[in-house]
C-alpha cells in the first residue's frame, strides 16, 4: 500500500510504503518507511527500517539513512562486467542516412550546399586547437596537435577531419553513410601526409565503443547531436571512449522559437541555404539539456559559446547569443571512481546522513511516524 501527503510549512512532500495489512496491523511495519524531500534541501532521503521480511526469517534490514546524490555517484561509475553500448542500441536515424545520401557528391563543392559547413571551419577549429593546447605541455611548431588522437564523429565528407590532421593529430573519420566515407578518402588520396594521419570508417558510434574504450584524447561531434535519434546513449558513448581527462567538442544548434524561424523556415523554406528536410526542430537540444546530460556522464562543461552565421557574407563569428547555434567544450572526468559495494554504499555515512537529517525538524518528525 502507498501513501502520500504533505510536510505542512516545510513546502515538500512525503511518500509512505506500507505492508498489505494497513496502518494499523502489525503486518504494515514498512521495508521502506519513507521517502522524504523537503523544498530547498539538497538531498532526498530514503530510510530503510526492518520490515515484514524479517517476519519470514528470510530478510533482515538494520536502519539507515542515505541520499539519492551519493547513490548517483555509484551510478556513474561502470563496472568492468558492465555492457558498453553496441550495434544493438543504434542513434542512427535511417532518415537522416538517406537525406545526407543524396548529398553525399557535394561534400567539398566550397560554393554548394555545405558552404556553411566550410565556413565554420574558421571558427570550429581554432575552437579546438586552442582548447586542446592547454593540455599539451609543450607542442612543435607547425603540428601542434601532434601525438594527440581525435575521433571525429559523423565526419560526412571530412571537412573537419582533415584540418585537424594537417594540426599534426591523428584522426579517425566515422559516419555511418558509406558514399559520404568514400568521398572523404577520395579526397584525402590527394595529400600523402594526410593519407598517413587519417583513417575513415563506415559505421556508427556504438559500433566501435568496446574495441575504443577510453581510446582518443578528443572527440569532436560537430553539427552531429541534431541528427541523431537517442541523444543520451550518444553522448554516452562519447564518453566512453575518451581517455580521462579527454575533450569533447559539440557544436549544434539550439532548441528556440528563433532556431525554428530562421534555422528551418528561412534557411530551408526561404533562402535555400541548406537543403529542405536536413533538420528537424525537435532533435534541436539547448545548451542547459546538453550540460545536464554531459554532466550525467562524468564530463564538466568548460565553455559555451554562440556562434552566428551571416548568409550575405558567408561566414560565422562568435557571439555572446547561444540561441542559434553554439559550441560546447567539456572534459571529462580525471579521476576515475573505484568501485563501491552494496554494503558500503547503504551502511557509509550512515551517522552523517542521520545527523543532517535530524537538523530540519519536519523531516525528522515525518521519518518518525
Amino acid at each position: 500500500m502507498w501513501g502520500s501527503g504533505k510536510l505542512g510549512s516545510s513546502g515538500g512532500w512525503f511518500l509512505r510504503v506500507l505492508g498489505p495489512g494497513g496502518p494499523n496491523t502489525k503486518a504494515a511495519r514498512p521495508l521502506i518507511s519513507s521517502a522524504v524531500y523537503v523544498k530547498n534541501q539538497l538531498s532526498w532521503m530514503l530510510q530503510i527500517k526492518p520490515g515484514v521480511f524479517n517476519e519470514y526469517r528470510t530478510m533482515w534490514f538494520k536502519s539507515y539513512r542515505t541520499t539519492f546524490s551519493y547513490l548517483n555517484r555509484i551510478k556513474s561509475f561502470r563496472y568492468p562486467w558492465a555492457r558498453l553500448y553496441s550495434t544493438s542500441q543504434t542513434t542512427v536515424d535511417s532518415g537522416e542516412v538517406k537525406t545526407f545520401l543524396a548529398l553525399a557528391h557535394k561534400w567539398w563543392d566550397e560554393q554548394g550546399v555545405y558552404a556553411p559547413l566550410h565556413s565554420m571551419n574558421d571558427l570550429r577549429v581554432p575552437f579546438i586547437r586552442d582548447n586542446l593546447l592547454k593540455t599539451i605541455p609543450n607542442h612543435q611548431p607547425g603540428k601542434p596537435l601532434f601525438g594527440m588522437k581525435i575521433l571525429d564523429v559523423g565526419c560526412g565528407g571530412g571537412l573537419l577531419t582533415e584540418p585537424l590532421g594537417r594540426l599534426g593529430a591523428s584522426v579517425i573519420g566515422i559516419d555511418p553513410v558509406d558514399e559520404n566515407i568514400k568521398t572523404a578518402q577520395c579526397h584525402k588520396s590527394f595529400d600523402p601526409v594526410l593519407d598517413k594521419r587519417i583513417e575513415y570508417r563506415v559505421c556508427s558510434l556504438e559500433e566501435i565503443v568496446e574495441e575504443t574504450a577510453e581510446t582518443f584524447d578528443a572527440v569532436v561531434a560537430s553539427e552531429v547531436v541534431e541528427h541523431v535519434i537517442d541523444l543520451e546513449t550518444f553522448l554516452q558513448c562519447c564518453c566512453q571512449v575518451l581517455k580521462p581527462s579527454g575533450s569533447l567538442f559539440i557544436t549544434t544548434i539550439n532548441k528556440t522559437q528563433l532556431s525554428y524561424a530562421l534555422g528551418i523556415v528561412f534557411s530551408e523554406q526561404i533562402a535555400g541555404i541548406v537543403p529542405k528536410g536536413t533538420h528537424t526542430w525537435e532533435k534541436f537540444v539547448s545548451p542547459e539539456t546538453l550540460e545536464s546530460i554531459l554532466e550525467s556522464n562524468g564530463l564538466s562543461v568548460q565553455t559555451v559559446v554562440g556562434m552566428l552565421y551571416n548568409p550575405f557574407s558567408g561566414y560565422w563569428h562568435w557571439s555572446e547569443n547561444t540561441s542559434l547555434n553554439y559550441a560546447a567544450h567539456a572534459v571529462k572526468s580525471g579521476v576515475q571512481e573505484h568501485p563501491i559495494s552494496a554494503e558500503f554504499a547503504f551502511k557509509g555515512e550512515t551517522e552523517e546522513l542521520q545527523a543532517n537529517a535530524c537538523t530540519n525538524p519536519a523531516v525528522h518528525e515525518e521519518l518518525k511516524k
